[in-house]
Order: structure tokens, then sequence, then C-alpha cells
């Protein structure tokens, strides 16, 4: 495209083209106008015109195609003409297209153009006035932009747990900066920290209750602070999974496990998925459990109800936000050799073992195994989907 500066009074372009019966077929087709002295040889006989007449507007557009691709050409903001028509033009004529400029605007940077049709006769078949802005891009600011995906920082919820930190050192390994999140388990996640630190990544840890609202506001607050963004979050946070039978179950337990799967999830995603909108860019990591998939085991109540009830969550946040290049996902995994199966009875665990395929219990690296799949570019076009992680106990 020619800066306007370039652009001289007098300066001109011209196109040919040959008008087909085709065109005016398409003509037709594209605007609905089947006027019999267009298209209608018989009518067209028993007029003045004896023959059918293009459609003046066919031969005009082409006066945007010289605009449009040659005067001044891309950046080229048609936005008035005046076009009166002089002659018939009928199929089989060769129309030349011309605009010549014949005034500059440099207030407003608009160039106006005399716009003409001739046949191939030399004759003059239409002729009028054409006002054309010229649009400047804009310059993009030349600083060096990382995008979101290429920023790689994850916020691991309940990083205290097994399988929180088995995915925290994972995510490490693959290039992530990690933020830990915790409640109470200080220590554990002071040991963590370092670990992460040692392998060359940055990391942060904070506690928040799940349950307050106000407190991860101040948690992902600190975090962009520190990192500048959040492009993944993996919510491995669970209550203390205990049996108990409908007549022993009180509400407070079942809201226990609402308040952590459920409570939790929603005040997390209310802060941090505007952040992913707005780059255009997240992933979204739920942890629900194979339970759910089949016939649950007995007096399992609360915790079965409460990863029910995040799967449907996860699944409308993944329609949502889908156009937004966000992905939610979940990961399921069957019985996992951590401390929350510490009050589980040997037998039961064994009889588990025994009853899977693959003969064992599933480790934490198992599961952080499928999260670094869905956190990776390689998941990019997998989103509402659960993952399971169960050694074949569960098929679907």
């Amino acid at each position: 495209m020619p800066r306007f500066e370039d652009i001289e009074i007098g300066d001109r372009a011209e196109i040919t083209h040959v008008v087909t019966l085709d065109d005016v077929d398409k003509f037709v087709a594209l605007t609905g106008d089947d006027n019999k002295i267009h298209v209608d040889f018989e009518y067209a006989a028993m007029t003045f015109y004896k023959k059918p007449v293009v459609h003046g507007m066919l031969g005009a557009a082409f006066i945007s195609t010289v605009i449009g691709t040659k005067l001044p050409g891309d950046g080229a903001l048609w936005f008035s003409q005046s076009l009166e028509f002089l002659l018939p033009v009928r199929v089989g004529d060769t129309i030349s297209v011309t605009a010549v400029v014949v005034k500059k605007n440099l207030r407003d940077n608009i160039i106006e153009l005399n716009t003409d049709i001739f046949n191939q006769n030399k004759q003059k078949v239409t002729t009028g006035v054409a006002k054309v802005k010229i649009v400047v891009p804009e310059k993009k600011p030349e600083v060096d932009y990382v995008s979101p995906a290429k920023q790689k920082v994850a916020l691991i919820i309940g990083a205290s747990g097994g399988i929180g930190k088995s995915v925290a050192m994972r995510l490490a390994a693959d290039g992530f900066d990690i933020a830990l999140h915790y409640n109470n388990n200080e220590d554990a996640i002071k040991e963590l920290r370092d670990s992460i630190l040692n392998i060359g990544r940055r990391c942060l840890a904070a506690s928040a209750d799940l349950k307050s609202q106000e407190q991860i506001k101040l948690v992902v607050a600190g975090i962009v602070r520190h990192f500048g963004t959040i492009t993944v979050l993996v919510n491995c946070a669970t209550a203390k999974v205990a049996n108990c039978k409908l007549d022993s179950l009180k509400w407070e337990v079942m809201q226990d496990h609402f308040d952590v799967n459920v409570r939790g999830s929603f005040f997390l995603v209310n802060e941090i998925l505007p952040l992913m909108k707005a780059q255009r860019y997240g992933k979204v990591i739920n942890f629900t459990t194979q339970y759910i998939d089949g016939t649950p085991p007995p007096e399992l109540t609360a915790y079965v109800t409460a990863k029910s009830a995040i799967e449907g969550f996860s699944k409308s946040l993944a329609v949502e936000f889908a156009p937004f290049g966000i992905t939610v996902n979940m990961v399921s995994p069957g019985m996992t050799d951590t401390d929350l199966i510490a009050d589980i009875p040997e037998k039961t665990r064994l009889m588990t073992a025994a009853k899977t395929p693959l003969r064992r219990l599933a480790r934490p690296d198992d599961i952080s195994g499928a999260v670094s799949f869905l956190a990776s570019e390689d998941a990019n076009f997998i989103t509402g989907e659960t993952i399971r992680i169960n050694g074949g106990q569960v098929m679907l």
C-alpha cells in the first residue's frame, strides 16, 4: 500500500474485464435482482434496448476492485461514491475501469477519485466520483512479548498432599514456575518449595482456607504480582475421606466436602478465570473420582456426592470458557497410595489392588503424569474430558 504522502494528484489505475453471462447469473444469485430487462432475451427484444442490459451495479462493482487493489490498494476505506449510468453494457463487452486522483485532504488522509468505465469502443458507459480514506495500521509496540502459554505458571491447590506434591514436582520438571497452596501443613510445603527451587524453577507458597473467598482473593493477587500471570490451575484438594453410614452421617461432614470441592473451586475460578479470559489462554484441571463412573462403594456418600458436583461444575465451565482458549478437564484417580487412605483397612486396599487389572494401587506419579499431559500444549484441543487413572478398574 502506498503511503498517503506518496499519492499524487493525477495518479491513475485501470483494470479490464470481459462481461460474461456467468457474471450476470452470479450477480442475480447473489443479489436476487432478476429484472427481466437484465435476464430475459424475449422481454428485452420488446424494449428500446433490444437485448438484455447488464446490471449497472455489476460494472460499478469493479470500481471497488480498482480502489481496493490498485489505487490506493490495501488500507482503502471507500466511503462515498456517486454514479451516473450513461450507456448500457451488454454481455460480451470488455469494460475498462479507471480511477484518477483529483483531490487530496491532508488532514484526514482522504483522496477523491474520478471513476469512469469505458467499453471496448472507448465509449464512457459509467462515470462518478469516489472518496476514499486511507487507513494506516497501527505499529505494534517494539517490546518483547511472552505469550501466556510460554510463561508457564501453575497454581497447585492442596500441594501438601501426596498427589499435590507429585504434581508440583512434575510440572516444575516440565518447566513451570509453581505456586503452592496449602492450608495447615507448612513444614511439608517448605520442603517441597526447596525441592522446586533446587531444580531451578521459581516457587511461591501461600496458605488459604478454601472456604474463605477473601483469603483466596489475596492468594491469587499475590501470585499474579509475583509471577505476572497464572496459566494452569490444578485443584488437588479434597476433604478427609472417612467411611460413614447414612444414619450416622452428619450434614457438617457433607458440608465440609462441598466446601472443599465445590465452594473452594467456585471461589478459585472466579478469581482466576477472568485473568485467563483476558489473556485468552488457560488450563483448569480438577480432580474427581472413579467412584462416580460406576457403582460407588458404600459409606462414602459425602465424598462421592461432592465429587459428582465438581464434575458437573467442570463441564459447565468447559463449555462457557472454550471460546476464550481456556480448557477445563478432570483427572479421576482410582485408590491412590497416599496419606488420604491411611484410615482405609489394609484388607480393603489389598482387595482393591487384586481386583485391578494392573494388580496394584495407583501411585502419585501415575496421577501427576496425566496432569502433566493436560497442562501441556499437546492437550490444547481437549476440554470437558476426564482422564481415568485406575489401572483398568473402570473402562468407559
